[in-house]
């Protein structure tokens, strides 16, 4: 959490207090920590389509390791290449969720792995999955459609708010925003899933057992 993101939340502690406390609790609950509901049954059946895939995840390389580690066979998914973390190296500083680096950079990982000849993705044809609300907010700005499947917790505390959350309009990036970026309440490029068991693929073009 930035500081920007502190003073959102009303914290009575210091950004080290929090940092330092948080490095606590992630050492304490990653290593036993599971996936949501259908999460992996969805990512088995996406591996079976010509889906390609690719991870966005604002977590540092640490932190990714010590929450996925006992979970390494899931991720076997995403081709080591198309990985991007928080503190990858080619995104700038201060860049991170919820502006749209992170996915633009986890696109370009894609289409620089597709084979020769192989037409380039866009944006536009690219579909987010998302726990998060800056992550939601990430993926509009970069043109993507992204589906959004919180938390419990979370789900309440933005109760009343999920237009906003799924337009991309929370507010999370404070003023560094560019507002052509930003989705609208209910344009259908966001939707909101209490669950992922039973995703619905063809609703997003993606078709099991052929081609797409």
């Amino acid at each position: 959490m930035d500081g920007q993101s502190q003073e959102w939340a009303k914290l009575p502690v210091s950004q080290e207090q929090y940092q330092t406390e948080l490095a606590e609790l992630q050492r304490e609950h990653f290593p036993t920590a599971k996936p949501l509901p259908g999460v992996v049954d969805l990512l088995d059946r996406l591996a079976r389509t010509p889906t390609h895939l690719a991870l966005a995840s604002s977590s540092n390389l640490a932190s990714f390791k010590l929450k996925t580690t006992h979970l390494a066979w899931l991720f076997d998914v995403f081709p080591p290449a198309r990985r991007v973390l928080g503190n990858d190296e080619r995104l700038e500083i201060g860049r991170g969720k919820p502006l749209p680096d992170i996915f633009q950079l986890a696109l370009q990982t894609i289409n620089a792995s597709l084979p020769k000849g192989e037409r380039p993705i866009r944006p536009v044809e690219c579909l987010v999955f998302e726990d998060s609300v800056a992550g939601v907010e990430a993926g509009r700005r970069a043109g993507m459609r992204v589906v959004w499947c919180p938390h419990p917790k979370i789900r309440e505390v933005w109760a009343g708010r999920e237009a906003d959350v799924l337009a991309g309009r929370t507010g999370q990036a404070g003023d560094n925003v560019e507002p052509e970026q930003l989705g609208h309440h209910e344009d259908g490029w966001a939707e909101d899933m209490s669950s992922l068991e039973a995703f619905p693929l063809a609703r997003y073009g993606i078709f099991e057992g052929g081609s797409q």
